[in-house]
């Protein structure tokens, strides 16, 4: 593999980085910074009693990542790589720690989304604009969520109010003749809290294919996006509140299919919306009830008439009752759900099926001195492929006030989805989920100005669903292949990643050395790189916040064979804003400045270097 850059020159300098951290640890006078987490334990937790390895994007974070969209902002994280079937409004895919795109939990406050047919988030679709902040959990979380929560959970929260009455808004345009305007408000008074916001984008794009694709077709495939969230909270007595939360997107995306003198794309739509209350009963008892519907849709316009058109659509509806009683030093989590999945599809009769899974979890947390320990267990009923079973145990020792170690394991499943079920000439409706067992180990490093962690995994996977030719002999049915629990996988790595405050500079780095590989062909896993990175710095005086990122990837390959090698590519993106009155800000971002020309999935376009600029309203 080679890097556009010296990998060792930077992966020496990262380590070094981390080694003086901390030896200089004690030294610090800094109180630590206490964020809080939700997804890990499904209650609020401070950050740095957290077992589970983690990523928190802030408001602030999202803002100063130069990047557009969900998708962008995912790729320049630790442990995540992602892949793309051509721009910004296309397909997307994102795999964590080497693990598939289905084998990934997506929450939006709270509400789980995603295709039952594909069984992967509808990314493209997530309207960045109206997120507040993003919670990464890496590793697996069966317990908490059940199914497809191998690799991790990646949980996106909207815009909340509280305080005074405040208003934040934004316009901007940029390369492709990007267009970008948003607006929100929020705010709280007389026991209701409460956040609206909206939003709008288009861009012109680029053409998604290249012309080595059988579909290419030299058009632009731009997309135009608008999206709708809000929350509204009411205190109903002391210690008891009753909340709606609601996301509405709606993605209208070109792609090409040769060279069609029509208008080919498809329109997708995600619909959020939640109920819930919370009843504080006794001072260490709480309650949270929730009701819940996640419908994700999507319409292919495939010729110039609407007799070409086909939908699918997906909605998920779901209960559940959460208690969490705290035992002396620890907290004692009781959870209750049912999630009801139904597919209507105008083109598959075979598709338009549905299933409904039950669950109970139990899970206890400990914090004591300077240790901390989980346990868990779930279980999953479900009315299509039966009951499962999950558990995980961790264990965190503090070394010293601001080093801690940590050790865990765990298993997890992914259920198949309805195309590897049902699907015509595909699916095998027999199909059984995918089994998960996690072992992992690391240190987290916190003392307020700096934080650093470094994590060894091990997760091997059984019973792995992959496409087959020809079908084993039991499925005679299927004579150009099939869905089928043929393979098993190990996902192994060391992923690091460290920040630091040296007087006006933030220093950021991470890197990635991992193996995702099939075990039954011994080939590496497909769209997944054994090394990557990223690097960022940013400068801050006064008004004036400037920064630069680098993103490294090694190579990939597109195919199960390991024959179609996508190259090794570096990205360097430039971001900078500038505060030229109280609550008004200038912002600028050049992604891709160098122009680099890669492929994330083979013949598929990426952009070029592109520009873009706003002014902002309002204080983050």
């Amino acid at each position: 593999m080679t890097f556009p850059v010296s990998r060792r020159a930077a992966l020496s300098s990262l380590a070094l980085a981390i080694t003086s951290t901390f030896a200089q640890a004690e030294n610090t006078s800094q109180a630590a910074v206490t964020a809080v987490l939700v997804t890990a334990t499904r209650a609020p937790q401070a950050a740095v009693d957290v077992l589970s390895d983690h990523i928190v994007l802030s408001s602030e974070d999202i803002l100063r990542s130069g990047a557009g969209n969900v998708v962008d902002l995912l790729q320049k994280q630790r442990g995540i790589e992602v892949t793309r079937n051509g721009g910004p409004g296309t397909t997307a895919s994102v795999f964590m720690r080497g693990g598939d795109s289905k084998q990934t939990v997506v929450l939006v406050d709270g509400v789980r989304i995603g295709s039952s047919t594909t069984g992967v988030a509808n990314w493209a679709a997530l309207p960045l604009a109206n997120i507040d902040r993003i919670e990464i959990i890496y590793g697996p979380l069966a317990t908490m969520y059940g199914a497809d929560a191998i690799g991790g959970v990646v949980q996106l929260f909207t815009k909340r109010g509280a305080g005074a009455p405040a208003m934040k808004a934004a316009i901007g345009a940029g390369s492709e003749k990007a267009r970008r305007a948003e607006a929100a408000v929020a705010g709280s008074t007389g026991g209701v809290s409460y956040a609206f916001a909206a939003a709008r984008e288009q861009d012109d794009g680029f053409s998604s294919t290249l012309p080595a694709s059988s579909s290419f077709n030299a058009d632009k495939d731009g997309y135009r996006k608008e999206s709708a969230s809000s929350q509204l909270a009411v205190s109903l007595a002391s210690g008891h509140e009753a909340g709606l939360l609601f996301l509405h997107s709606r993605l209208n995306a070109q792609y090409d299919a040769g060279r069609a003198s029509y208008d080919v794309r498809t329109v997708q739509s995600l619909d959020n919306i939640a109920l819930y209350s919370k009843h504080q009963l006794t001072p260490g008892w709480q309650l949270k009830l929730q009701a819940s519907q996640a419908d994700d849709k999507s319409a292919n316009f495939s010729n110039a008439t609407a007799t070409g058109t086909s939908s699918i659509d997906t909605r998920q509806t779901a209960f559940s009752a959460q208690s969490d009683v705290a035992l002396g030093a620890g907290l004692l989590q009781m959870l209750l759900e049912r999630r009801e999945e139904e597919v209507v599809s105008s083109s598959t009769a075979a598709l338009t099926t549905g299933r409904t899974t039950n669950s109970a979890a139990l899970a206890y947390s400990l914090k004591r001195d300077a240790h901390l320990a989980t346990a868990s267990t779930r279980i999953d009923d479900s009315s299509q492929y039966g009951s499962k079973v999950t558990g995980g145990i961790g264990y965190g020792y503090r070394i010293t006030r601001t080093l801690r170690a940590n050790a865990s394991a765990g298993t997890s499943f992914r259920a198949p989805t309805f195309n590897e079920l049902y699907f015509p000439g595909f699916g095998v409706a027999g199909n059984q989920p995918e089994h998960g067992k996690n072992v992992e180990a690391g240190l987290a490093f916190n003392d307020g100005a700096t934080e650093a962690t470094a994590v060894y995994y091990r997760n091997r996977i059984t019973d792995l669903l992959v496409n087959t030719t020809p079908c084993p002999v039991e499925v005679a049915t299927h004579p150009f292949g099939c869905a089928y629990n043929v393979n098993r996988a190990m996902l192994t790595g060391l992923s690091v990643g460290a920040r630091t405050r040296l007087g006006d500079f933030d220093l950021r780095g991470a890197f990635d050395l991992q193996d995702p590989r099939d075990d039954t062909t011994g080939k590496q896993l497909v769209r997944r790189s054994r090394r990557h990175a990223n690097f960022s710095v940013e400068y801050r005086t006064g008004p004036l916040v400037a920064g630069a990122g680098v993103h490294l990837s090694g190579k990939r390959f597109d195919d199960t064979a390991n024959r179609n090698v996508l190259g090794g590519y570096g990205l360097l993106n430039l971001f900078a804003s500038y505060r030229f009155a109280p609550d008004w800000s200038a912002i600028v971002r050049w992604n891709n400045a160098t122009d680099k020309r890669y492929q994330l999935a083979r013949n598929y376009a990426t952009a070029g270097s592109q520009v873009f600029a706003g002014v902002r309203y309002g204080m983050n």
